[in-house]
């Protein structure tokens, strides 16, 4: 298979297989189908969330992409842009946060729009061209109109300055006066002023904000249950059912406590508003899907570590007060991705751990999985990229990360999702929410650092889920690598570092070397203007790693905002400019991009006397076509 699918900008796009869904009987086949497309439907939800003219942008720019192409004659600088906010799902980059700089100017737009017959223009865009030019013009040309999707910059209004669409017209003071006066949980809803200036929430469910959307994906949901694995299965879809007619988070609780007890298939999903690091106050959660199916052949080394979950956590270089006395449903699996949908698509997590409330966690446990063909694609297709030669500091470093390198990155993820977020106790009163606008990052934090400690020790040689713990000093080595160096070139120079795991990796590092320097533990060493990090004393660094787990758990399970603020602020934010422009010159040099995401295989239903006799999958689909076939196929 050819991994790569196209290559834009700082970006490529890649293409990942489905083991054996061919050999599957056709009722498996139905349940991943009709849950692929419940993942399916949720895209312009996703989409109007990163932005309130998210959507009006990807209708122009796609009504005039399609002219173009049409009458041949696309302009590249329109499709590289096109291309760009398809792959973030708006108008701002999916990591830095920054707004596109369009390359093409605004009377290049108005051109191109001119160019286009207005009754096709109106019919695809649903506006006339005037009034499109219109808004656009600030929202495109003007980079300080609301140059950033999530603004977490100390002493401004993060609600004002943030273009995310959770909110409307109402300032950080007014949305926290709000839930502090209410004391509602609000995951799925967005704030705003009525025409009356009255301050009301939308919430998102049937018969509310979304409601077309999820009543596609209540559709696709509802014809699951008759094809479900279980009578258990089918109970947890009537339950997220519930929860989307509803809009009540008393639902969707019941509806995560069914869902992590479920375990009795090899068929399972996300399908929710589930993560909020896209919003500034770290309240409201996106719309994110993947349908999955375990792969249970590799699902047998992760059991050894669940399966000695409550060693871990006794052993934990923590208070014993924030230690969990009892760990429950502690449960990983690896599995294949089937479909990826909203926040987990085109760019995707290669493991995740649900679900968020800890209180569930603690009460009945969590499911972690690690994806398998996601983490082989990114593998397949960065071989022979350069940038381990490049930044690695020595020969050894080179020929011990080649020889564990995936498995080290398997383990890190498996403990990090398995253990590390189902782990610690919170005091009385005290949920991740008191941290604002930095629990998102403390929390990443806490289980890199979990998994970063837990890996190096002799236990995973013991239960045999590790072969070496030269496969932990291998990672020591890419972590603190790219934490400190390689994670730069993804970051424009002048520029802070906004996203939350970003954050957290330059965050541990520096906290680290700010240590490990005086005591010859480790160094950046400095070898004719390029920098490379070196490690003197293994042992000593996961001493390191223990130490500063032992005050992140601290600061969550406290809720130290100030704590909190401080580590983020003084570690995770600024970058080292003469470094940062260090590093981006040497991984431009290797001609190759930072960030990558997915195509999804398509999948089609083969009808014979009207009933379907099979799911017929293929993996030809390109970029362009397949976001146009969205946009068409799945609009909202």
């Amino acid at each position: 298979m050819d991994y790569i699918v196209d290559k834009f900008a700082d970006i490529k796009v890649l293409r990942y297989e489905v083991p054996q869904f061919e050999k599957l009987p056709l009722r498996r086949k139905l349940l991943l189908y009709y849950l692929s497309e419940a993942a399916l439907w949720g895209r312009d939800v996703f989409w109007h969330q990163n932005g309130h003219e998210s959507l009006l942008m990807r209708r122009t720019m796609e009504c005039i992409f399609t002219y173009q192409r049409q009458h041949g004659e696309v302009d590249a600088r329109l499709e590289v842009y096109l291309k760009q906010i398809w792959f973030a799902n708006g108008i701002y980059h999916h990591y830095s946060n920054d707004k596109f700089a369009p390359q093409f100017s605004s009377a290049d737009l108005k051109q191109w729009v001119r160019k286009v017959p207005v009754d096709v223009f109106i019919s695809h865009v649903g506006k006339t061209p005037d009034e499109v030019l219109e808004r656009f013009e600030p929202v495109l040309f003007n980079p300080n109109f609301q140059p950033k999707k999530v603004c977490l910059d100390e002493g401004k209004d993060m609600v004002c300055e943030s273009a995310v669409n959770f909110y409307r017209r109402v300032t950080q003071a007014e949305v926290e006066h709000l839930y502090a006066t209410t004391g509602k949980n609000p995951l799925n809803s967005q704030v705003k002023k009525d025409e009356n200036g009255n301050i009301i929430e939308r919430v998102w469910r049937m018969g509310g904000m979304y409601d077309s959307a999820i009543q596609k994906i209540v559709y696709w949901l509802s014809k699951a249950i008759d094809v479900a694995d279980s009578e258990a299965q089918a109970d947890v879809i009537r339950l997220l059912i519930d929860y989307y007619k509803s809009g009540d988070l008393e639902d969707f609780d019941k509806f995560n406590i069914a869902w992590v007890q479920q375990r009795d298939s090899d068929v399972d999903f996300i399908n929710g508003f589930i993560e909020v690091y896209n919003d500034p106050l770290g309240l409201k959660a996106t719309w994110e899907s993947i349908v999955e199916m375990v792969d249970n052949e590799a699902s047998e080394r992760i059991k050894l570590i669940s399966e000695n979950a409550q060693w871990f956590e006794d052993h934990s270089p923590v208070d014993a007060r924030w230690r969990k006395k009892e760990v429950k449903g502690v449960s990983m699996n690896v599995i294949n991705a089937v479909m990826l949908g909203g926040d987990c698509y085109p760019a995707t997590p290669i493991g995740v751990n649900l679900p968020n409330a800890d209180w569930i966690r603690e009460q009945y446990g969590s499911k972690s999985i690690s994806l398998a063909n996601i983490t082989h694609a990114h593998h397949m297709a960065s071989k022979s990229s350069g940038v381990l030669q490049e930044f690695a500091a020595s020969a050894a470093e080179i020929e011990r990360q080649e020889k564990y390198a995936q498995v080290a990155d398997d383990l890190h993820t498996q403990l990090h999702e398995c253990l590390g977020h189902g782990s610690g106790q919170m005091a009385d009163g005290i949920t991740l929410d008191n941290l604002k606008a930095y629990g998102s990052t403390i929390e990443e934090a806490r289980a890199d650092l979990f998994a970063l400690y837990f890996m190096a020790d002799e236990k995973m040689v013991e239960i045999g889920a590790s072969p070496s713990i030269e496969a932990a000093w291998a990672h020591y080595d890419a972590y603190l690598r790219n934490g400190l160096l390689v994670q730069m070139a993804r970051i424009e120079e002048g520029k802070n570092i906004e996203e939350a795991h970003m954050r957290n990796r330059q965050m541990i590092c520096k906290w680290i070397m700010e240590r490990a320097e005086p005591k010859g533990i480790a160094k950046i060493e400095d070898r004719e203007g390029k920098h490379f990090v070196v490690i003197n004393d293994y042992p000593a660094m996961r001493q390191l790693f223990g130490e500063l787990l032992g005050e992140i758990q601290r600061i969550k399970s406290t809720g130290d905002y100030e704590a909190a603020k401080n580590m983020v602020e003084r570690y995770g934010v600024r970058t080292d400019s003469s470094l940062h422009h260090e590093v981006r010159l040497r991984y431009s040099a290797l001609g190759i991009a930072p960030f990558s995401g997915f195509v999804n295989p398509r999948m089609r239903p083969v009808v014979a006397n009207g009933q379907i006799t099979d799911i017929a999958i293929d993996y030809d689909e390109t970029y362009v076509d397949q976001m146009l076939r969205y946009s068409r196929e799945y609009a909202v």
